[in-house]
């Protein structure tokens, strides 16, 4: 195994593996396999309101069914509470880190629109305002842009504070932020390789910032195109994506497959699984991937 490749795939255990979650965790796996690393399973079970019981148990299960075998023990974010409080701590001693009173309809009402929606606008910065309490954590952005060279989306570069503002690492309602959590947990896992969907794309600047703030090392970045449905939409639970089907994954796996640009022969659809994945990692190439953000689902 090379040390210097470590991968890792972490689903939200929202709901079963659908075909959308199976691309990324295809991708991450045979890119990690490729380079002879480790693959990790991280399950992102930091959101209370988003976990489904027993969906966690269940993606591992098709993910066994699918001929997928992580190395090592599973990490779930849920027991990670007292790092991410310590990195809240690191970050506040080093003045990057400021309580926000701010509603979303304040922040709103501001009308500065950036990449994913309002941009704050500061006005926390330099201290509550009177009669005002805290319902959020802050980190202070600057003017330079962080930018990094993703394997499959090319150069991105992104003004964090003109396209997103200081943004919110521990939430109103108690739960640390993700990006927060994925920089810690990528760190303490010694994740050196991150494939996932793009639509993480616009969020990663943000980890590298929080990475840079708390002296951890940097990935490499492939983004994979997320897999949409007629409307455009992404697969997911609220767009009604179907499991993968456990009895029989050959399917799906295929499909997921011929999406990522592979080129799986006809006749591995009478295959079993553990076949098809023998298939998939002698033959993965990361330079077939097609390099967009997002594509129409084969079904």
């Amino acid at each position: 195994m090379n040390p210097a490749y470590r991968g890792r795939f972490a689903p939200t255990p929202s709901g079963p593996l659908h075909t959308g979650s199976l691309v990324a965790a295809l991708g991450s796996y045979l890119e990690a396999r490729a380079n002879f690393g480790a693959w990790l399973v991280r399950i992102d079970d930091l959101d209370p309101p988003r976990v489904v019981s027993g969906s966690a148990d269940d993606i591992l299960r098709t993910l066994e069914a699918c001929a997928l075998e992580w190395d090592g023990g599973i990490v779930h974010q849920s027991a990670r509470a007292d790092a991410y409080h310590a990195a809240l701590h690191a970050l506040r001693r080093a003045g990057r880190l400021y309580s926000c009173a701010c509603s979303r309809r304040e922040i709103a009402q501001a009308g500065i629109i950036g990449i994913e929606g309002y941009v704050y606008p500061g006005t926390c910065r330099g201290g509550l305002p009177p009669g005002r309490a805290a319902r959020a954590w802050r980190v202070v952005t600057d003017d330079e842009a962080v930018h990094f060279d993703d394997a499959l989306q090319g150069r991105v570069e992104q003004p964090l504070a003109r396209e997103v503002g200081d943004f919110v690492v521990y939430r109103a309602d108690r739960v640390y932020a993700y990006h927060l959590a994925a920089a810690l947990d990528d760190a303490e896992q010694g994740v050196t390789h991150v494939v996932r969907g793009a639509d993480l794309l616009d969020s990663t600047p943000r980890q590298i910032y929080l990475q840079r703030l708390l002296g951890l090392h940097t990935p490499q970045y492939a983004h994979l195109p997320v897999v949409v449905n007629a409307g455009g939409e992404k697969l997911s639970k609220q767009t009604y994506a179907p499991a993968v089907d456990r009895g029989n994954p050959v399917p799906a796996m295929l499909q997921a497959l011929h999406f990522l640009g592979q080129r799986p022969p006809a006749d591995l659809s009478r295959a079993p699984a553990r076949e098809v994945m023998r298939w998939a990692q002698v033959n993965w190439r990361l330079d077939r991937v097609p390099r967009t953000r997002s594509l129409k689902h084969l079904g």
